[in-house]
């Protein structure tokens, strides 16, 4: 057993969560404190009332998530909301969130992961968001296709092709979750095929019009890396098993 303030320490330092620029609800950090010790570890991308309820009944007492339980702002604790609370306290569950500390990580972060599982090399920064880049590039010269049944082989799912550049790619730029509508500043910083997780229906036109192919995974299927990596992590370094709890949306 490993106190769960232990744990939350070790993950602010690792994934500098007090210090990495983020948006106002994201709240990265212990979200629910628990009383007592952490038996097991949960990872999970999003904190709903699912995933919370699966981890109990997993025996899991602190679950890693990406999306955290405050992305609407302020809110009532009233129907999901009460209920998801009053789950993760009746269990004695920590639930700890990690929103772009776990997308800039260098190691166990969902852009590293990404590249590393596409076989890209060199990576350079990319995506400059809140005084940070986010996201990573790398010069990649392949058939476009081919990128996209890559892309589909790592994720386990289909994609979206939006063609608008090149068949033959030069250089990728790698930025998971809702990036889409960034469309343009992706095209802006030199990239001629830009693979993120979602965006808005004027980006298939827009993409065409920049000379960009824009490459929707999922905005689910591409956050799974990083909450995987830091359980995996958390658990070879305090010796806590660990499980991860899929629920994917299928956007």
């Amino acid at each position: 057993m490993v106190d769960v303030h232990k744990l939350e320490k070790y993950l602010d330092q690792y994934l500098k969560t007090k210090t990495v620029a983020d948006w106002p609800n994201a709240f990265n950090g212990l979200q629910i404190e628990s009383a007592g010790r952490v038996r097991k570890i949960g990872a999970a991308v999003d904190a709903c009332e699912f995933t919370i309820r699966e981890a109990v009944k997993r025996g899991v007492d602190f679950l890693i998530v990406h999306h955290g339980l405050f992305w609407g702002g302020t809110q009532t604790l009233t129907g999901a909301q009460y209920r998801k609370t009053k789950l993760a306290l009746d269990a004695n569950l920590a639930v700890y969130s990690a929103h772009l500390p776990l997308d800039v990580h260098p190691v166990v972060g969902n852009n590293a992961l990404l590249c590393k599982a596409l076989g890209f090399k060199n990576t350079k920064p990319f995506f400059f968001e809140k005084g940070q880049f986010i996201g990573f590039q790398s010069v990649v010269t392949a058939d476009r296709d081919a990128i996209v049944k890559r892309l589909e082989k790592v994720l386990g799912s289909p994609v979206k092709l939006c063609p608008g550049g090149p068949q033959k790619t030069r250089r990728i730029g790698v930025v998971t979750g809702g990036a889409g509508a960034e469309v343009a500043r992706a095209a802006s910083e030199g990239v001629d095929t830009f693979i993120t997780g979602e965006g808005p229906h004027h980006t298939y036109t827009a993409a065409e019009e920049l000379g960009v192919n824009l490459i929707y995974g999922g905005h689910y299927a591409t956050e799974t890396f990083g909450v995987k990596a830091m359980a995996a992590h958390l658990s070879a370094r305090f010796k806590l098993p660990w499980e991860f709890i899929d629920h994917p949306t299928g956007l």
